[in-house]
């Protein structure tokens, strides 16, 4: 397949919409050009249990990697990560949550949580695991508002670790600012649970530990205020009578 030349500075919601998941897969490849061999390694590993885990899952009209695969990009482009924790945590993000029996295999056991966090500590190391741990979410009080609980979890968890709050922060802008790209019923529901979320990423992205250059946390507060106007608009309209 032929990509153009300009791959490398392309949005990724047009590389997305042009090239699907082979354009998003060979946009991470030229990313990951500027690390070494070891770090390389290591990024193509995640990358690859990750395909092999969501390799059945779908979000709304794309295969769920693309999705993680804009989460790692975003953080090497636009916000100039090169921690390589941070981007295999970012690459692995949903793997505990979405699949942590596959992940753990026959040390699933009872708490198939536990076990899928300890096998990615004994894959990519402890502090991937404990970076995984801060964005998954945990069991639900089913007599609670679920989305309340979600708020209290991702304001808590990601207090105690500044570097989860960057995977968190990419991940809200590809779910978040990505609902412009998102079509049917989904739109509403998803904007209903997003927009008391952007408060929380404004506080979080504005702190001084949040280990962010001062231009990179200007550029996510401007797409924080856009996220905010796109729920704003698809929530407040007057319904429409036809």
């Amino acid at each position: 397949m032929d990509f153009p030349p300009y791959l490398g500075s392309m949005p990724m919601h047009a590389i997305t919409e042009i090239h699907g998941e082979p354009g998003l897969l060979e946009r991470f490849r030229l990313e990951i050009q500027s690390f070494d061999e070891a770090a390389r390694a290591r990024l193509t590993a995640a990358l690859d249990l990750a395909a092999d885990l969501h390799r059945d899952d779908r979000r709304v009209r794309e295969p769920y990697l693309n999705h993680l695969l804009r989460v790692a990009i975003r953080m090497m482009h636009h916000y100039r990560v090169r921690d390589v924790d941070v981007i295999v945590a970012g690459l692995l993000h949903d793997a505990v949550e979405d699949h942590p029996v596959e992940l753990a295999g026959d040390a699933a056991g009872d708490n198939p949580t536990a076990a899928a966090l300890a096998t990615l500590a004994d894959r990519f190391g402890p502090r991937v695991a404990r970076l995984v741990a801060a964005v998954t979410n945990p069991r639900y009080d089913p007599d609670r508002d679920r989305n309340e609980q979600y708020r209290e979890h991702v304001a808590a968890s990601l207090d105690r670790e500044p570097w989860a709050r960057v995977i968190k922060i990419s991940d809200f802008t590809d779910n978040g600012v990505g609902v412009i790209h998102t079509v049917g019923p989904k739109v509403e529901s998803s904007a209903r649970k997003y927009r008391p979320l952007v408060p929380v990423y404004r506080d979080l992205v504005t702190r001084p530990d949040t280990p962010l250059p001062a231009d990179v946390k200007r550029h996510i507060l401007a797409q924080l205020d856009l996220a905010e106007e796109r729920f704003s608009a698809i929530l407040d309209q007057p319904a429409h009578h036809h």
